[in-house]
């Protein structure tokens, strides 16, 4: 082990949030050992803005919950852990670990219990990376280092503590872990990773729980650098283990939305996860809607009944929040009435509050060459920044551009009707219609009575019978009286 000075490192409490010098300084006045450790230390020391801060002590979690109160939340059963809320912000608070007295693992040799507590020196042991291993103590200024981590930050080198193999049966999720660093970091992973990430090991990622899957599914998208860590899913065999019918091919479409939320997120700007799960899982959604279609299934019941099977198989990889599953069907939904709108249904459907992950989706089809669009995603990419007088003009030449579309399917419906077999019965004397109403009106009042005069009559009542030419008499209402009476 090594103490180095924090200034060296490039580290100091200027850096730090006030959240994260309120928890070590509460931990340390009670009396415990309290350090920051894990990413936060690292992205420091590479000049980068970490998201989030992680603390470290010898207090346990229920020792934590003394010190902090209300203010603390212990999660977690294979691996207990305090959470501690400073104002708007979480700080996760983990205890030193030890070595198990007796390991509780699956048969694949996954831990499935770890909270034996002990030293700092044992707590380095258990933890996988070796760039998360330094421990940072802001008001002594000083960083321990247990296992040369420092030259491995500088050197850009991924390197797991121990013997691979086995911490990869340990938690299989470290194999996600090690490309989503490599990815964000630039960092080469070491040759011992390399020489043993096989097919066969990624198989270990079935024993992992679906929720848990889900989570790291959530980090790997929003960490910033997505359209990197695609190609690394399939190049690793870890694609097909994460997503159950989704082909492992990277479309136009799928290269599209990483690298927009690349960039959304590079901006500050929010996104949310679930909105990659609809690009991913969309190619699978629309064949399964053709399977419905063909049985003779009417649309909206078939992509109803297509959302939920897709997701439902997706959810044996990766369990999709409900929240997240309605806003991923919703957003599916949205396409057919973005690309059909009715025209007095358009100003209201721009406030929809899932217009705009809709006419992302749309856009984003459009711009990779989804011709099913029909344009419509440049549409209503126009008619968002017009003026109210725009749009009115913009939805006018929209529903004439529709009628002449209805009208042209409408001139093709009798060769459509043909092909089908289905014949129609014309009427035996084409007679123009007459422009006048009450020439109209008198005609059909004419041809109504004859009707009448055909059915079978023994009276012998004609056509021209009194009975049949009386009028309605308009009865004096005023002397109706309405409402209940006794």
């Amino acid at each position: 082990m090594q103490t180095l000075r924090a200034s060296k490192c490039g580290l100091s409490t200027a850096q730090l949030p006030a959240y994260i010098l309120d928890v070590i300084d509460a931990l340390t006045k009670a009396g415990y050992e309290a350090y920051i450790v894990g990413g936060g230390v690292r992205d420091l020391m590479l000049g980068q803005n970490p998201k989030d801060f992680d603390a470290v002590t010898n207090a346990t979690p229920a020792q934590v919950k003394e010190v902090f109160g209300r203010r603390c939340r212990i999660i977690g059963r294979r691996f207990e852990l305090a959470h501690v809320y400073s104002g708007r912000e979480l700080v996760e608070v983990a205890t030193f670990r030890a070595p198990p007295k007796k390991e509780v693992t699956s048969s694949a040799g996954m831990i499935l219990r770890d909270n034996n507590w002990g030293t700092i020196e044992q707590d380095f042991v258990r933890r996988d990376f070796s760039i998360n291993t330094l421990y940072y103590q802001p008001r002594k200024g000083i960083v321990l280092d247990f296992c040369n981590a420092v030259d491995d930050v500088y050197s850009k080198t991924l390197r797991l503590l121990g013997d691979p193999q086995t911490r990869f049966e340990e938690d299989p999720v470290r194999m996600l872990r090690a490309l989503r660093f490599s990815a964000k970091l630039n960092f080469n992973i070491d040759q011992r990773i390399l020489d043993i990430f096989t097919p066969e090991l990624t198989t270990l990622l079935r024993d992992v729980s679906p929720h848990r899957l889900y989570d790291e599914s959530q980090k790997l998208f929003t960490c910033g650098h997505l359209n990197r860590v695609l190609p690394m899913l399939n190049e690793f065999n870890i694609w097909k283990q994460l997503f159950a019918e989704v082909p492992p091919n990277i479309t136009s479409f799928i290269e599209r939305a990483a690298r927009n939320t690349d960039q959304r997120i590079s901006i500050g700007k929010t996104i949310n996860p679930a909105f990659f799960y609809a690009v991913l899982l969309w190619e699978t959604f629309l064949e399964r809607c053709e399977y419905y279609l063909s049985r003779g299934i009417v649309p909206a019941e078939a992509r109803a009944q297509a959302g939920l099977d897709v997701l439902k198989k997706q959810g044996t990889r990766t369990i999709i929040p409900r929240f997240a599953e309605t806003f991923i069907r919703e957003v599916w939904e949205m396409q057919t009435r973005l690309l059909n709108p009715k025209p007095q249904q358009i100003q209201a459907l721009s406030a929809h509050a899932r217009f705009r992950a809709g006419f992302d989706f749309l856009l984003l089809r459009e711009k990779s060459g989804d011709a099913g669009t029909q344009g419509m995603g440049a549409w209503w990419d126009a008619y968002q920044v017009m003026s109210n007088d725009e749009r009115e003009r913009a939805i006018s030449q929209y529903n004439r551009q529709r009628a002449r579309s209805r009208r042209k399917a409408s001139q093709d419906e009798p060769n459509l009707k043909q092909t089908h077999q289905q014949v129609e019965i014309e009427p035996l004397v084409n007679e123009p219609e007459h422009k006048s109403r009450r020439v109209r009106k008198a005609k059909y009042e004419a041809e109504e009575r004859a009707v009448i005069a055909s059915v079978n009559n023994p009276d012998g009542i004609g056509a021209d019978h009194p009975i049949l030419k009386r009028k309605r008499v308009k009865r004096d209402l005023s002397q109706v009286t309405f409402g209940p009476t006794q």
